[in-house]
Formats: structure tokens, sequence, C-alpha cells
């Protein structure tokens, strides 16, 4: 993972450099790179900083927003590596001191990913400041640079990382499992070491980027909005940094729920591990509103003044503690609900591993309406949210309402994080020939780690929700868009090809693992038909070539899905305007929660299903199985299907609906002055 890390940067880098350029020409073409003072957006009395200075300023905070993103992922994978081996040595002795490495590490990288996203963030804020003086309004305007870089290399992370996991994953499963019938991570697979490498490139770079993209667009429009306010006129800088208080009161919080599970109340049975984990996301939600009360009350004024789509509307401080308890109240709901739909605790699950009996077509019809009945209560825990925050705050309520969702992240981080490093210890303990106790332990860690990775990537999905919402909010207002009416023929249009795109992005990818799953798949079969002695353990496959099939089709495949969301509003807005890109954020907003939570709790379901029959820990599972059994092949092949829904596809469509939100942001002063091209020809 750390070989395919370096080449990745180098395409990185060139994408960082080739966009930082386009930010610049674009919001610098605005005015025409005037070097005078303008006259100030909300306040045309007032004269604010040039067209210039933003376009430069936006620039370094995109640079800034992408080089921390990606070494949270780098980082994050560091932690991972060390973590693998440790867990497996500890579940020698039992399974308390292997869960307690395992979650340590996770949080070790939930709490480093938190805390540089806040500090560069702020350092950031005030270093801009020198240069802006009292211009609150462009300062922050060009901070929403910073959360474009953060999505944009997220994109990156999750759809190259989703891509290079599951093309190892499905090809290790279908020949190892299904036609040869051996364990998982038997060291004769010879996909096995790219499946494990890509766990640690997925599962902890990509899911590490993907939601410090989200705290970093959740505090960026929160403080666009806030600077545009009473804040920012009367210049109280205590109020204006509430949202970056809040995330630094969620650190204290995780700190303290963090001893609650590795030193309070302990693991020492399996039974134990799934209520220990779920409890951490209590915890943090009953202490973290404790804290956001403190925070409102001491440092927000009694009332003051927002900007609702040009009118004025009076807020008081207790509206914005109910804000944001709203994000994270909701994000409770969209985490049990998860849990529900796809932890073999619950009978959604065990009634998919029932329907393997009659065969893998069965089993796939069951998970889809697993999937989309899953959908129906985080929708509604967002949409309370949302209006909620609205009626109080307007946009700058649903961005808290975010940022309240997010606020637990180093949290969410750790029982996320868990869940990979479990599993690569699992796979360590097989490849190393550890004692057969030591993989059953591993194995009941990760299978209450494939839960809470579903339960974070419900948190992710449901806070980019929030997140573009807030975001399209300041689009709106920055572009000066009066209303969005989806009667008219121009937005109706946007609104449309907007729903359509994750339909697009979803196809682009899950074609991509095909591709590369179906040559793992000749590969691995190559192998154990050529390699004399391979099937009995006496030869060594090759591993670098499974290694390099993923590899290169993660760096070349995650290219085209990369393009579409980054060209996207770009197009959209210079050719069609303002409105036709406010209809095509909203449509990509509405699909995409709905298309991202199904196929996430789809693949978490099948996935269950599978270690449901194999761990046969009820009679109704010992009766699918053993491993090899029907059922049990049939439970495979669902999983395999699985994969790239609920770590490719799944996980990469929360940040196209971010990502497209804040880059209309950034370059709405462009679109504001010179989009429509077309339009204005018909």
């Amino acid at each position: 993972s750390q070989k395919k890390y370096p080449i990745e940067f180098r395409y990185l880098a060139v994408f960082m450099a080739g966009f930082a350029v386009v930010i610049f020409m674009f919001l610098g073409s605005a005015q025409r790179f005037s070097t005078r003072p303008e006259p100030c957006t909300y306040d045309p009395a007032r004269m604010c900083r040039p067209a210039l200075a933003n376009a430069t300023f936006s620039m370094i905070a995109f640079l800034l927003g992408a080089l921390t993103s990606v070494m949270s992922g780098y980082l994050g994978m560091r932690v991972a590596t060390f973590a693998n081996a440790r867990t497996a040595l500890e579940a020698r002795r039992g399974v308390r001191r292997a869960f307690v490495v395992a979650f340590r590490s996770g949080a070790a990288m939930g709490f480093l990913l938190a805390s540089s996203a806040l500090f560069v963030l702020y350092v950031a804020i005030n270093l801009f400041g020198v240069y802006y003086g009292d211009d609150w309004g462009g300062l922050y305007e060009s901070i929403t640079g910073y959360g474009l870089g953060g999505s944009s290399m997220a994109l990156f992370g999750r759809v190259g990382g989703g891509i290079y996991t599951k093309a190892a994953d499905v090809g290790a499963d279908l020949v190892g499992k299904v036609e040869r019938n051996i364990p998982e991570d038997d060291p004769r697979n010879p996909a096995v070491i790219a499946d494990n490498v890509g766990d640690n490139v997925g599962d902890i770079a990509g899911m590490g980027s993907d939601l410090f993209g989200s705290y970093a667009e959740s505090s960026c429009a929160a403080l666009f909005v806030a600077s545009i306010s009473s804040f920012g006129t009367e210049h109280n800088f205590a109020a204006m940094m509430y949202p970056l208080l809040i995330s630094a009161m969620g650190i204290v919080v995780c700190l303290a729920t963090t001893v609650v599970a590795t030193d309070v109340a302990e693991v020492k049975t399996v039974e134990e591990i799934g209520p220990a984990l779920k409890r951490q996301i209590l915890i943090s939600t009953v202490l973290m509103t404790v804290g956001i009360a403190i925070v409102s009350f001491l440092v927000l004024p009694h009332s003051f003044t927002l900007f609702d789509f040009g009118r004025r509307k009076l807020v008081k401080n207790w509206y914005l503690f109910i804000c944001v308890s709203a994000g994270l109240w909701a994000g409770l709901v969209i985490g049990y609900v998860t849990e529900y739909f796809t932890s073999n605790a619950y009978r959604p699950v065990q009634a998919v591993a029932n329907s393997c009996r009659t065969g893998a077509a069965t089993n796939v019809i069951f998970g889809l309406a697993v999937g989309y009945k899953s959908v129906i209560v985080p929708i509604f825990a967002i949409a309370t949210a949302i209006y909620a925050s609205f009626r109080l705050a307007a946009m700058y309520g649903i961005a808290l309402a975010a940022l309240g969702m997010l606020s637990t992240i180093a949290t969410g981080l750790s029982i996320d994080a868990y869940g990979p490093i479990s599993d690569n210890a699992g796979g360590i303990a097989e490849m190393s020939g550890m004692p057969h106790v030591v993989r059953e332990r591993t194995d009941a860690l990760d299978a209450a780690g494939n839960t809470t990775a579903a339960i974070g990537k419900g948190f992710a999905i449901g806070s980019a929700a929030l997140v573009s919402l807030a975001l399209f909010g300041a689009y709106v207002s920055r572009a000066g868009v009066a209303a969005v009416d989806v009667l008219s023929p121009r937005v109706f249009a946007g609104l449309l090809v907007g729903a359509m795109l994750p339909y697009w992005f979803s196809a682009m990818t899950m074609r991509s693992v095909g591709s590369a799953a179906l040559a793992m798949v000749e590969e691995v079969r190559r192998q154990f038909d050529s390699i004399p002695g391979l099937m009995e353990g006496t030869a060594k496959p090759d591993y670098a070539t499974c290694v390099k099939i993923s590899t290169d089709a993660s760096l070349k495949k995650m290219l085209a899905p990369g393009a579409l969301v980054m060209l996207s509003p770009l197009v959209a807005g210079t050719l069609f305007g303002t409105e036709t890109l406010a209809g095509l954020l909203a449509g990509a907003l509405v699909s995409g929660v709905q298309v991202a939570i199904s196929a996430s709790n789809s693949g978490g379901a099948w996935d269950n299903a599978k270690k449901y029959i194999e761990a046969g820990a009820s009679a109704e599972a010992r009766a699918l199985g053993p491993k090899g059994s029907d059922a049990h092949k049939a439970a495979v092949i669902g999983d395999t299907i699985g994969d790239p829904l609920k770590d490719t596809s799944g996980p990469s469509l929360n940040i196209l609906i971010k990502l497209m939100a804040v880059e209309a942001l950034v370059f709405a002063p462009f679109f504001a002055a010179h989009g429509g091209l077309i339009f204005k020809h018909l």
C-alpha cells in the first residue's frame, strides 16, 4: 500500500497543479484580473479586496485542503499498517487485548484527522486575515477553496482505493472460496496480498480523506454564511469561530468517550464487542449535546442577524444549539438504523442469509430489498434535521446541522478504522499460520467491524446531504440566483441531468471494478492451473502480478469518474448558467443520497449474511453451513456483488454531491459574471 501511494501522489500532484491554475484563471477572469478594490458583494457601500486576490487565495486554500486530505489518508494508513500486526499478536492473548489495540489504533487515526483538519483551517483563516483585514466576506469566500481541495482528493482516494481493494477482494473470493474451496486469506491464493493491501488503501486512506472532506466543507459552508451575517459586519471573532469551537469541543468529548471503551467498560468476551462499539456512538452523542450547549451559550451573543436569501432573520443563540443538536442526533438515528439493516444480529441480514438456501439469485433479490428499505428512516431523519435547522437559522442552521453530525468525527473514525484493522489482523493470522483460535478471535473483531464500517458510511452520506444543501444555499446566494423555480425549463433540465449523474458515476465505478476483477480472476485461475504444487502449498504464488493488476486498475480507472464529477459543474455553469447549475446540484443531491444509502447497506447486508453462515452462531446458521456448502457459495456470490456497491460506488457518491456543490460555490463569481454562454443565444 505504501508503494502504491507514491505512484498515486504523482497523479494527484499533476491534478492539483492543473486545477489550481483553473481556479486562478476562472476566478481572476470574473473581473478581468482587476487589482483595484471592488464594491463588496453584500454591502456595495464598502470597498473590498480585488477579484485577483480572491483568485489567488482561493487557489492557495485549495492546495492546502488537498495536501491536508492526502496527508490525512496517508498517515492513517501508516497507523493501520503498524496496528494490523500488533492486533494479530495480541489476539494470541485474548479478545480483550486485541480489541484495545485495534480500537486505540483507530482512535489514533480519528484524532489525527480531526485535529489536523481543524488546525490547518484555523491557521489558514488567521494567515489570510493578515491581508484581508476587515473584509471578512472576501476572506471566508476564499477559504471555501479549502473544502474543494479536501473533497477533490477524497474523490480520487475513495474511487481509486475502492477499485483497488474490490478488484482484489472479488478475485480472491470467487476463485479461492467458490472454485477452490480454500479459506479466506489463505496464503496459497495469489490475490490475498492485494486484498489485504486494498483494505488499507480503500477503507483507511480513502475513508479518512472522505470524512476530512465532509468536515472541511461543512466548516467552510458555515463560515461563509456567517461572514455575511451580523457576525461579519460587527467583526465578532469569537462568534465567527463558533463552527470551529464546536469541532474542538468534539475532540474533547471523543477523548473522554474513548477512555470509556478501553479503560472503564472493558471488553472481555466476543459478545461484548458489538455493544461496546455501539456505546461509543451513544456516549459521544450525549456528551456532545452538553458540549454544544456550553459552547453555544458562552460564545454566541444572545441574538444576532442572518441573511436569508436577501431577508434579514433574527436568530437567538439557543436556536443554533438546536440546529447543531438536530444534526448530531440525526446522525445517531442513521447509525442505529444502518446497524439494524447490516448487522447479522437482526432479522434483515438473517433473512438475507436464509434466502441463500435457494441460491444466489434469491440472495441478491433479498439484499437489494434490504438496501432499498434501509433508505426510509435515514431520509426522514435528514429531512427533519433540515426543516428544523432551516426554520430556526436558515442556511447557516443547515451548515451547523452538518457540522453537528460530524462533531464526533474522531469517534466515528475510531470505530470505522477499527474494522479494516481487525480484518487485516485476521489475514496476517491466516497467512502466518497462527493457531486457529487466533483467527476465530480476529474474525469476531472483524464481524463487529463490518457493521461499524457501515455505520461510518451512513454518517458520511447523511452529513454529505446536509453539507451539500448548505453549500447549495451559499452558492445560490453568491451567484445571485433570486429563486430556484423547478417550473423553469432551465432549472428543470438541470434537475433531470443532475439526478442522472449518480447513476452515470456508479456505472463507471462498477464497470471499473468489474473489468479489474475479471483480470484478477483470470490471473488467479492461471496461477492455480499453471504453477505446480500451488494448491498443495509446496509452491509460492506470484503475489506481485495480482498487486500490479489492482494498482494499474485503480490509477487508470479513477480518472474518468473523477473527470465526470469535476467537469459537470464547470460545464453546466459556463455553458448554461447559474440557474441550470442550481438545478443540476439539486438533482444530484436528491438522487445521490438515495442511491448511496441503498448501495452501501445492500453491500453490508450481503457481507454480514456471508459471515453469519460462516460463524454458525445459531441453529439456523449451522443449517445453512458449513463453509463450502451451496448456501455459503451463494452468500459469497452476493458478497462479491455487494463489495463494489458498499466500498466503491456507495461511499464515492457522497463525495460526488459534496464536491459538485463546493465547486459551484468556489466558481460562483465566474458563473455569475460570464456563465450561460449557450442560453444567452437561445
